[in-house]
């Protein structure tokens, strides 16, 4: 992990503390913390209206930068990218102020609890909504940076994906200031760590890869070769060879475009299924035209029984009456 180099002391908060506002003087109460990276520690706290998330930072200049990146994703029309956000204020601990963040809490499930409870299909859906909502992002001039696992959430239902840590996100055509190595096109010698759609992209096919091997692994020497060796050998990636391969290694000009091709695959494979049902359905109705036919044979000879029963009951009242004539 790249880490910016800290300009305060680090420090933690335990449950039960509260933090009060300098300027707004709202007050959050801390429950647990939920995360820790370079740029701070988020926590779950309880607020004046509910649950919230709580970020505090050591470096006031990289909690700006991440007000400012929530504030853009507000103002992108019709989509919630990031959380909401809530409050920005400084806290004082001692001589020591501490700048923080408010934002909305979202609760759901991470990637692999969710994929645990959940058909394969899922892990390439999400992906679907990943690439969408990094489209917006790269349109507003931005690049998530840091994209892996521990930042996204699904919530629902209905179930959709989310971002919880936008610490990593970075101007286009900047160097990226946050990664993590599993996920950096860099330490695979796929590409430079300079802040362009192709670097999420990257990152959003090695999520497929992560979710098919929970526990990862490291770079070998030709890091392109393994990454390709991985796809192929995995039965929950294969379908989707032609899509990630040309994400990890750069061939897509937009998230767009990888989000199409992703979303075609998934029906060209929706398709697959539907002819192969036929034959089984084909089985099934004739396995039940059969169960029909057999029972309206029944119910035919159960009804000549009947009658015929019926004509010898009334051929023997005659022969009653014949004889007592």
């Amino acid at each position: 992990m790249k880490k910016n180099t800290s300009k305060g002391q680090v420090f933690k908060l335990g449950a039960g503390e509260r933090v009060t506002g300098k300027w707004h003087r709202n007050e959050y109460s801390i429950i647990r913390e939920l995360g820790s990276g370079a740029t701070g520690t988020v926590y779950l706290a309880a607020g004046r209206n509910g649950k919230v998330a709580v970020k505090t930072g050591h470096d006031s200049m990289a909690i700006i930068s991440e007000v400012n990146v929530l504030k853009h994703f507000s103002r992108v029309q019709g989509k919630i990218l990031g959380p909401s956000l809530i409050d920005v204020d400084d806290y004082l601990q001692g001589q020591q102020q501490i700048p923080f963040y408010v934002m909305e809490y979202l609760k759901g499930d991470t990637l692999f609890h969710f994929m645990k409870n959940h058909k394969e299909e899922w892990a390439a859906i999400l992906l679907v909504q990943l690439l969408t909502d990094l489209q917006m992002l790269h349109q507003a001039g931005w690049i998530f940076g840091d994209l892996k696992p521990d930042n996204l959430l699904v919530v629902g239902p209905p179930h959709r994906i989310r971002w919880i840590d936008v610490g990593g996100t970075t101007q286009i055509g900047r160097s990226i200031k946050e990664y993590t190595e599993f996920f950096d096109r860099g330490y695979w010698g796929l590409g430079t760590r300079k802040a362009e759609p192709s670097y999420d992209l990257f990152a959003a096919s090695m999520i497929m890869i992560n979710l098919a091997y929970p526990q990862r692994f490291d770079k070998r020497k030709d890091g392109g070769q393994q990454l390709k060796d991985a796809v192929k050998k995995s039965a929950m990636l294969s379908p989707f060879q032609s899509v990630l391969l040309k994400g990890l290694y750069g061939k897509y000009k937009s998230a767009e475009e990888m989000r199409n091709e992703m979303v075609s695959t998934l029906n060209n494979k929706g398709r697959s299924k539907m002819t192969a049902q036929p034959v089984n359905g084909q089985r099934s109705s004739r396995r039940s035209g059969q169960k029909i036919i057999k029972k309206k044979r029944k119910r035919a000879v159960m009804f000549e029984t009947v009658l015929l029963g019926s004509f010898l009951f009334i051929v023997y009242l005659f022969y009653l009456v014949s004889q007592s004539m």
